[in-house]
């Protein structure tokens, strides 16, 4: 087949998903859909985590700043592909004109599976959790259906395997409610799930830019600004400074540099970064598409980041970075060991007393809501594409009479959350494949550079800033920390690639299908 019959296709398929999708998501909805996905719980936790690994104020601003670079480099060179094919699925599509099919079935198995389905779960029972914090029957431990079993934990190697507990308390089934109800709202129409989005990212945007501001005019402490930003910010961040690190679970302790405990310390940053990618998957119901997308990928990472940055320097304005897990108040706990790595809630509790974990509870909720709505409301576009190429189940790829929405995909996503809801393994999982996300991010740029070279008459309204230096950077950047995490953190990193490669057999099956071509649609 020759590049100008395959452009006429690409050009067709992006012609009558135009019709059938209702393109109801504007500059200000799709930059929204950016920030409120990936705006959730983690903001507010992982710096804790983050600080008791690199032991240093300045290394722990330069994880996020180092993330922040890596995502907006991302973000940039996935402007291009999206302003060149604005079709529903996004991401997949991009892997699978650029790779082959195979990869981008890939990508979306472990999309449903674990990357999409699992992260709803997690925002949805950290919904619950807070929740709880106002009515405290809401609680993991106040169980409705205890199935009385836990799945056992046991170690291979370097991974821990199992330890979850399997039934239905007050917490999770919150969670799934919350799932049920956005949901069927997203089924009702783009427009609807986007009003919901729009008006919960406006909150939370409002709850870190009002959280930075009481960090800044209110909150700043004169023992934290001592031990943070004297003499100590420095600390340990010289370059022939060597960081303790265990390899794997109950491996040995081993001396790593600089750079490589900032790549460990990426896990953490990376996921509370990533979902921005999310609004590839709705490109088929975006205004103008190709100017839209890479302009909203552009505007929301770079809000986000800039104020994920300012709410880490605001910890370090009122928290001590160092502190002691027995410590007897917030400031002797310091970021490191806040109360269940709460850093957030510690910080407001610092300036307001116990009003301020009201406070953030609150904020949390709001946070968690809007980012579920965000998540609910994409993913089902990448099943729904899948479909149509006879990769997933067949009534995924219908969109409702009325609605214009792939209703069957929300409700098969719905299930599977509310499995992963009850099975509790949602967060086990999560950690599994922060490795495999970063490996599919770097598959999808290398992609920009191939499609470069087999469909340079392509129609590129945009293209991507700094190319090819950027782009590249950002391959050696992700890919050196995934070499990392494969060498030090291998429970982040071989489950994620077994889940991966999982989906080998599971293509071949899938295959078999007829996918839907033009006489079908």
């Amino acid at each position: 087949m020759s590049i100008e019959t395959k452009l006429a296709e690409i050009k067709l398929e992006s012609a009558e998903q135009d019709r059938e999708f209702v393109r109801g998501l504007g500059l200000t909805s799709s930059t929204m859909l950016v920030m409120g996905s990936m705006i959730g719980s983690g903001i507010f936790l992982v710096s804790a985590e983050i600080a008791r690994e690199v032991s240093s104020p300045a290394l722990l601003i330069g994880a996020w700043l180092v993330t922040g670079f890596m995502t907006i480099v991302a973000a940039l060179s996935y402007g291009e592909l999206a302003a060149m094919m604005p079709r529903a699925g996004g991401q997949y599509v991009y892997l699978r004109e650029a790779l082959g099919p195979l990869w981008g079935f890939l990508y979306g198995w472990t999309l449903f599976l674990v990357i999409q389905t699992g992260t709803i779960a997690a925002v949805g029972v950290a919904f619950g959790r807070f929740l709880g914090v106002f009515f405290p029957t809401i609680s993991s431990t106040h169980w409705i259906a205890n199935l009385h079993w836990t799945a056992p934990s046991y170690d291979i190697g370097p991974m821990r395997l199992g330890g979850m507990n399997v039934g239905l308390n007050t917490q999770n089934l919150v969670a799934i409610l919350l799932v049920i109800l956005l949901s069927f709202i997203n089924v009702l129409g783009v427009k609807t799930g986007a009003a919901i989005q729009n008006i919960f990212t406006a909150a939370k945007v409002s709850a870190l830019c009002g959280l930075v501001l009481i960090g800044l005019f209110i909150g700043r402490n004169r023992v934290a600004l001592e031990a943070n930003f004297g003499a100590n910010f420095w600390h340990s961040a010289g370059w022939g400074t060597l960081h303790a690190i265990q390899v794997g679970v109950g491996g040995p302790i081993v001396s790593v540099g600089v750079l490589t405990i900032l790549a460990v310390a990426q896990v953490g940053s990376l996921f509370s970064a990533d979902a921005w990618n999310n609004v590839t998957f709705t490109a088929g119901e975006v205004i103008n598409p190709r100017r839209n997308l890479p302009l909203s990928l552009a505007l929301g990472t770079g809000i986000v980041i800039a104020l994920y940055v300012a709410c880490n320097v605001i910890y370090l304005n009122v928290l001590p970075l160092a502190g002691s897990p027995s410590g007897a108040t917030i400031l002797d706990r310091g970021i490191m060991y806040a109360t269940e790595d709460r850093v957030a809630t510690a910080v407001l509790s610092q300036v307001f007393g116990s009003l301020g974990g009201y406070l953030m509870a609150a904020a949390i909720m709001v946070s968690s809501f809007g980012c579920c709505n965000g998540l609910i409301l994409s993913g089902p576009r990448v099943y729904y594409a899948m479909a149509r190429d006879g990769l997933f189940f067949h009534s995924s790829a219908k969109l409702h009479p009325n609605y214009k929405t792939p209703a069957v995909a929300l409700m098969v996503q719905m299930v599977w959350v509310a499995i992963l809801c009850v099975s509790g393994s949602y967060g086990q999982l999560l950690d599994y494949v922060v490795f495999a996300v970063l490996v599919f991010y770097i598959l999808t740029i290398v992609g920009l550079f191939v499609l470069r070279f087999t469909q340079p008459q392509a129609e590129r309204p945009y293209r991507a800033v700094g190319y090819p230096l950027l782009p590249a950077i950002y391959v050696v950047m992700a890919l050196f920390v995934d070499l990392v995490l494969l060498r030090y953190k291998p429970q982040f990193t071989w489950p994620g690639l077994i889940i991966v490669v999982l989906g080998i057999p599971v293509y071949f099956l899938w295959s078999r299908q007829r996918p839907l071509h033009q006489s079908d649609r």
